[in-house]
């Protein structure tokens, strides 16, 4: 037996976004194959009956449902789709301990509950079920399409490849076996110290104040997540970020392996100017090459656009929202 856990979920509107006249929009809660409990915004179109076509949304990676997530499943639903914008275990609102801790297996499992979920509602076509995964839930997305049969559509923005940057790095800066000895070595020595505290280091978000010298992608985050464009304060990479060790299973646990094998639809989206877009780029070569199932994947370039251009449009409606509603009209007819 299932034991759901009590959530303190919020009533009021805080997200970074308007909440738009055309959609009902209430909270719900459902549970994983490892009994937490997650929470969800729910939208609806208004003045719409019957079953509906449903899309779950999850990402950016260290954010919350109430920022691009919530912003995507929004849009989505006002052009006739259900839709749930969710927080992933151990952050957010939704439940699991201790916080601030992510995992390849779990977190792809959470895209699958959410299937669960949709699968079961009264106003919801189960054969008609797609997800959005946007950042570091790109990856988590084509490993959650990969092996759940159910999703018949997915679609990835702005995508991150989580297990190869933490092995590797930014750009495959550290690609190297000593590379990876050394952060594994420096993880290994912070759990030591984590047991003996009984308490887990906070890895710090993104960067406030900006150095000077900042990176491009560094500040590009920054004026995301750190003002009032895109702050919230549950997000993690808003506020104190992960656990120091709250990515390291990534390393060693690839979450692409078998993407050749998905055989339904993908739409692979990211900003030609992104300092990630070698992610979707690779990605979406591994995931045709030698699939026999090759004709309904796409890689769609954004001209000039950056990473968090794709959160929320970046100020110049860089979202290619009306490619999203055809490709998921085509493929969840």
């Amino acid at each position: 037996m299932t034991i759901i856990e009590n959530l303190n979920l919020t009533d009021k509107w805080d997200k970074t976004f308007p909440k738009s006249e055309k959609i009902n929009h209430r909270k719900v809660t459902f549970h994983n194959r490892y009994g937490i409990t997650l929470a969800a915004d729910l939208y609806t179109p208004k003045e719409t009956t019957g079953r509906f076509a449903a899309i779950a949304v999850c990402g950016p990676f260290g954010a919350v449902k109430e920022q691009a997530a919530g912003l995507y499943a929004q849009t989505i639903a006002e052009r006739g789709f259900l839709t749930i914008a969710f927080d992933p275990s151990y952050t957010g609102e939704s439940g699991g301990n201790p916080r601030h801790m992510a995992s390849p297996d779990i977190n792809t499992e959470d895209f699958q509950a959410a299937v669960d979920f949709l699968s079961v509602q009264e106003n919801v076509d189960p054969e008609k079920i797609g997800i959005i995964g946007i950042c570091g839930w790109g990856g988590l997305a084509l490993n959650a399409a990969a092996l759940d049969t159910r999703i018949k559509a997915a679609a990835t923005s702005t995508m991150y490849d989580m297990s190869r940057v933490n092995a590797n790095g930014y750009f495959d800066a550290e690609a190297s076996a000593d590379a990876r000895y050394a952060k594994k070595a420096a993880m290994n020595t912070q759990r030591t110290a984590d047991y003996k505290n009984g308490s887990y280091m906070p890895g710090g978000g993104v960067v406030d104040p900006l150095p000077e010298d900042a990176p491009f992608f560094v500040a590009d985050y920054h004026d995301y997540y750190k003002t009032a464009r895109g702050y919230h304060e549950r997000s993690l990479n808003s506020n104190g970020g992960w656990n120091v060790i709250g990515c390291m299973s990534f390393m060693n646990q690839p979450i692409l392996s078998y993407s050749n094998e998905i055989r339904s639809a993908v739409l692979i989206m990211h900003g030609e100017k992104a300092h990630s877009c070698y992610f979707s780029r690779d990605a979406y070569a591994a995931m045709i090459k030698n699939n026999l199932f090759a004709d309904n994947k796409e890689l769609l370039i954004i001209p000039n656009a950056v990473h968090t251009d794709l959160y929320d449009g970046g100020r110049k409606d860089a979202i290619p929202f009306d490619k999203l509603e055809q490709f998921f009209k085509e493929h969840l007819k």
